[in-house]
């Protein structure tokens, strides 16, 4: 896995409509929850692509080892019930914060939590099994590939917290703000095209991909399509490539991680001649809210649609 890709995977990289929480997102998260009795009573099992997961009593000790499903929590009110975060969960500032990784997780230390659930974005083996032997149920909650997915996940997080309509409320207030978002977007005949930056190394990140699909919610046309040639979905870009696309607008993931600015953009070669840079068209973006896939995903969309309405409309 390359560097940008792991990022929007676990760290903060990217992969049904919310009808209730039995509904499969037909996606990368493919889980159903089954409550017993009525929302919120326990024990509940959750399947998932893992195999059945059976979370017997309401979690009261959680830890999380993936900073979009500590997003999650703390947006439907399971924040008291996080105990423990991994480092790269540093959002909301109250998270607690741990040097837990959720890359190469230390089994001993998360089991030495004492957690009643844990979640994590990626089903590392080892600690797969050393859950399973400690009888601490583990919940996958993988990067998602659609809007759809985001919601399925945060419906299976409120079943499995026992924050059924807190969960329902976030997903139902979501999908109110995109819709808000997208309809006031200005009508136009040809979409203005753009490139978002993952690193330095000019990776990006095509419209197949989750990122993707919110530029396409926004009425962009993304010039890394045509380069993803082996369709993985993160193809590396060329500087020859980028000058020849010349893309209305320029969206920075990588201003954390990388330093990038307007102005070292800007200052690359043959670069201060594109229309993006020329226009002023350079969105610095918070990498990990462009990176995550959580509730934040209405800011990320707002900071895209304002973006777009300041593009000049065809006559």
């Amino acid at each position: 896995m390359t560097l940008p890709i792991r990022r929007i995977a676990l760290a903060g990289t990217f992969a049904l409509a919310l009808v209730a929480p039995a509904c499969s997102s037909g996606g990368s998260d493919d889980a159903k929850a089954t409550p017993s009795a009525e929302a919120g009573a326990f024990p509940v099992q959750l399947d998932t692509n893992e195999g059945p997961v059976t979370i017997k009593a309401e979690p009261v000790h959680i830890v999380s080892l993936s900073p979009t499903a500590t997003e999650m929590l703390f947006a439907i009110d399971a924040g008291k019930q996080v105990k423990a975060v991994d480092d790269q969960s540093n959002y909301p500032a109250d998270a607690p914060m741990t040097d837990l990784s959720g890359f190469t997780p230390n089994v001993e230390a998360v089991v030495g939590m004492n957690p009643d659930l844990v979640v994590v974005a990626d089903a590392v083996p080892e600690l797969v099994d050393g859950l399973a032997k400690a009888k601490v149920p583990l919940l996958v909650l993988p990067a998602a590939e659609t809007i759809k997915d985001s919601y399925a996940q945060i419906a299976l997080l409120g079943t499995a917290t026992g924050h059924t309509a807190a969960a329902a409320k976030v997903v139902a207030s979501m999908q109110s703000e995109i819709d808000k978002i997208v309809a006031g977007l200005p009508k136009r005949t040809t979409k203005p095209t753009y490139y978002h930056e993952l690193d330095d190394t000019l990776y990006s990140a095509t419209s197949k991909t989750f990122i993707g699909s919110l530029y396409s919610l926004a009425g962009l046309t993304n010039i890394a399509d045509a380069a993803d040639k082996d369709g993985s979905g993160y193809p590396q870009l060329s500087q020859e490539y980028l000058v020849s696309a010349n893309p209305d607008l320029i969206f920075l993931g990588d201003t954390k991680c990388c330093g990038q600015s307007k102005a070292t953009v800007g200052a690359r070669p043959g670069w201060s001649k594109l229309k993006a840079v020329s226009s002023g068209s350079v969105v610095e973006l918070d990498d990990d809210i462009a990176a995550r896939w959580g509730p934040r995903i209405v800011e990320f969309l707002r900071a895209v649609a304002d973006a777009v309405t300041k593009q000049p409309v065809a006559k």
